[in-house]
């Protein structure tokens, strides 16, 4: 028998699992559907399941020019890509010290690095309000990516944390014996070594970046303007035909990076 080759087995799909797969993709898809729906509608009335009447002045309000949707989306996109950038560049080098301490000291400071994100989040904004008033930072674009950085760099380091506890560190001691520099090691040995832990701290902490408005609201004021601070703002002022494409709009940066970083994560991994 141990020359046979086993076959493998074939899967075999239960009514439970189909049953799992169909709630999945409907979550995952039923909510893209619903704001594409609301795009369109230009008249919807309970209880009616679709909209009496189709229109695109949603679309034709948020895609104007002269709508206030681009000078957020700037905001978003700046506020969001000067985050991750910074909070992946603190976090690596913190994530990579952490991976060197032992157990009882790495748990202490790991924990103290979530902190932030453990903390009533009402309370935490309006002490770094009070602070940021006293340095000037209040008010400016930032404040805001320091904000919100407080949040990020937690998420960074836990990812790159994991990542970086995998990591053969042997590999750095053969380069230096080798004759490589330290600069050259962290260029050429490690950063490759953790090229898909560090793609994925990039869009974690663009993504808080992205979705966070408390902060932004916040510590920004009317200064900062970024696109959570008009979805909201169309929300509470109840034109739900326009929340809904200014939503998809919303969804739009997150679902492009995370298209582009998924061959670059399998092709690392």
């Amino acid at each position: 028998m141990s020359g046979l080759s086993r076959r493998p087995v074939p899967r075999r799909w239960t009514p439970g699992s189909v049953l799992l797969g169909a709630l999945l993709l409907a979550g995952a898809v039923g909510p893209l559907l619903l704001l594409g729906v609301w795009s369109l509608a230009g008249a919807w009335f309970y209880p009616a399941l679709l909209p009496g009447e189709w229109s695109l002045r949603a679309w034709a309000s948020a895609l104007s020019p002269d709508t206030p949707l681009w000078a957020p989306l700037w905001g978003s996109m700046w506020v969001g890509t000067v985050t991750a950038v910074t909070a992946t560049g603190l976090a690596l080098p913190a994530a990579r010290a952490l991976n060197g301490w032992p157990g009882r000291s790495r748990a202490w400071v790991q924990s103290a690095l979530l902190a932030p994100l453990i903390l009533p989040a009402f309370a935490g904004v309006m002490g770094i309000q009070v602070v940021f008033i006293r340095l000037g930072l209040a008010d400016t674009p930032a404040g805001v990516v320091a904000a919100h950085l407080i949040v990020a760099v937690p998420y960074a380091v836990a990812v790159l944390s994991a990542t970086f506890a995998g990591y053969d560190a042997r590999l750095e001691d053969a380069a230096r014996t080798l004759g490589a520099s330290r600069a050259a090691v962290w260029w050429q040995v490690t950063l490759p070594a953790v090229r898909s832990g560090v793609l994925v701290a990039l869009l974690m902490a663009f993504l808080v970046s992205w979705s966070e408005y408390l902060l932004t609201l916040i510590v920004g004021g009317a200064q900062v303007r970024t696109l959570p601070l008009l979805l909201f703002s169309a929300v509470q002022g109840g034109d739900y035909a326009l929340s809904g494409a200014l939503g998809l709009v919303y969804l739009l940066p997150p679902l492009l990076g995370f298209a582009l970083l998924a061959p670059r994560l399998r092709s690392a991994a």
